[in-house]
């Protein structure tokens, strides 16, 4: 066989090798796992009490006493902090002004009985004259023989030169025009005073001047408004966050004095939410939450809102998001940081 012979022959034996089946036994390629993408948005915010409020005086002055300290329990109207002593030129002003309306206001009162009485008494004579004054035009212009009298002068001359003399004339005719112009003013007159008895008869048939009820009302309402600007008070049910008033120390209108937060429930505010991350969330949508100041707690709540208005952050839009806590925490504090992690 020569050489050409057995170099085809060994060739011949490679292709049948190759499409021949595989043995038994022989492993197939293992195929790769399906990889799923996880749709779990993160973000990071702070906790906040449900409810806070940073108040501050309505007027300047010193401090006179603080009635709380920081961490103290509070509950809505109650005392705080007050401005001002007996030394103080404008809180006595404002004392006194509180003395007076109140007094203002028992006098008309007490005297509302008597008022009445004699409204009444006004009232009534007044009516009488509007009658009186309406049944005269009347007369006048309907009477055709009404008695008048008309006096004439006559000049006569005498001796001792010219005199004068006066003769009177007395007849019965139609009112003269003058008589009726004379007597429409003075009934427009009477029907003035009687729309004015009638007025202040319907404000006094209360028992007091209506009118004068409600200047009175007004002015000690504001008397108390003056005197309470002079004292913070608690708007509602809460913990004394922060105190920044010191007795003796003075402090300016608009100044904040001291922040009451209710801590009875929390909120998670996140501002780091892309606005493509944001089109995925929805009110009401569940979330969870944990802390970095209290490991393996792991809190439930729901997004409560989602911000209308954006900011540009670090070159992205982002929108607020916050969160409503469904339970609290006996560690939780404001301003501690929170992971808040939303399920798309």
């Amino acid at each position: 066989m020569n050489a050409k012979t057995i170099s085809l022959l060994i060739l011949a034996s490679l292709l049948i090798g190759a499409c021949a089946p595989a043995a038994a036994g022989t492993t197939e390629p293992t195929p790769l796992p399906t990889v799923v993408a996880d749709e779990t948005l993160i973000a990071e915010g702070r906790v906040e009490p449900a409810q806070y409020a940073e108040i501050a005086f309505n007027a300047s002055g010193a401090v006179s006493e603080v009635l709380v300290k920081e961490g103290e329990q509070v509950k809505k109207g109650q005392a705080l902090i007050r401005l001002g002593d007996e030394s103080d030129t404008n809180f006595a002003a404002a004392q006194l002004e509180l003395v007076e309306a109140q007094q203002a206001l028992n006098d008309l009162t007490n005297s509302g009985g008597a008022d009445l009485a004699q409204a009444v008494i006004d009232l009534k004579e007044a009516q009488e004259a509007f009658n009186r004054a309406d049944y005269y035009l009347r007369y006048l212009q309907t009477e055709q023989k009404i008695p008048q009298t008309e006096t004439r002068t006559v000049l006569k001359e005498t001796a001792r030169g010219y005199t004068r003399e006066y003769k009177v004339r007395h007849f019965k005719g139609p009112a003269p025009k003058d008589w009726l112009i004379e007597a429409e003013n003075d009934l427009a007159l009477k029907k003035a005073a009687l729309e004015e008895a009638q007025r202040a008869y319907d404000r006094l048939k209360g028992g007091v001047d209506s009118e004068q009820l409600a200047l009175l009302e007004a002015r000690l309402n504001a008397a108390r408004a003056g005197v309470a600007a002079f004292t913070v008070i608690a708007p509602f049910d809460g913990v004394v966050a922060k105190l920044s008033a010191r007795p003796g120390a003075s402090i300016n209108a608009g100044e904040v004095a001291v922040t009451v937060a209710d801590i009875s429930s929390w909120l998670i505010k996140t501002t780091d939410l892309t606005e493509i991350d944001v089109v995925a969330l929805s009110e009401g949508q569940p979330v969870t939450v944990t802390l970095d100041a209290i490991p393996g707690a792991t809190l439930n709540g729901a997004i409560e809102s989602i911000g209308q208005t954006y900011e540009e952050k670090q070159g992205d839009v982002v929108y607020a998001v916050t969160v409503a806590l469904d339970e609290g925490h006996p560690s939780l504090r404001w301003g501690m940081t929170a992971v808040v992690k939303f399920e798309k």
